[in-house]
């Protein structure tokens, strides 16, 4: 018989992130074994000088869907319609994925306009996070189901 094994807290998930991350999606293929397996979606913001990354947005599709994980447009460069353009091209790849719908979260009421504005809808808002702000969870129908 095997022994429990040993439960405790870390202060750095950064080599425990991945492990976790892979045996969660290991366990869902095996739960959706005729769905097209997930892809991660990345597109980055290029210094024009070096070329570097220095924003952008991460995301997944995954069940017909488009999850919009994270972005982030430095501020030098807000205003200039950066973020509207990482979410287009997002939803494109997306739709080209065979992708119904998007989601994203956020705590910013700024990004929550913006978001809206570009069709996003709130579906769902944890009250106090932080306290005295909320978090607003969006989508987006961005075609048919197929």
């Amino acid at each position: 018989m095997k022994q429990a094994p040993k439960i405790a807290l870390v202060d750095d998930a950064s080599a425990l992130h991945p492990i976790v991350l892979e045996g969660v999606r290991g366990f869902n293929r095996t739960l959706f074994a005729h769905h097209p397996p997930g892809k991660d979606l990345a597109i980055a913001i290029r210094d024009s000088d070096s070329g570097e990354p220095v924003g952008g947005l991460c995301g997944r599709t995954n069940g017909g869907w488009l999850a919009i994980e994270l972005i982030f447009v430095p501020e030098v460069f807000r205003g200039m319609g950066l973020a509207t353009q990482l979410i287009a091209m997002a939803e494109e790849e997306a739709q080209r994925q065979d992708c119904h719908s998007a989601w994203i979260d956020t705590l910013n009421p700024k990004a929550l306009r913006l978001y809206q504005r570009l069709g996003y809808e709130i579906f769902g808002e944890l009250k106090d996070y932080p306290i005295g702000g909320s978090r607003f969870f969006l989508q987006k129908k961005l075609g048919p189901i197929v």
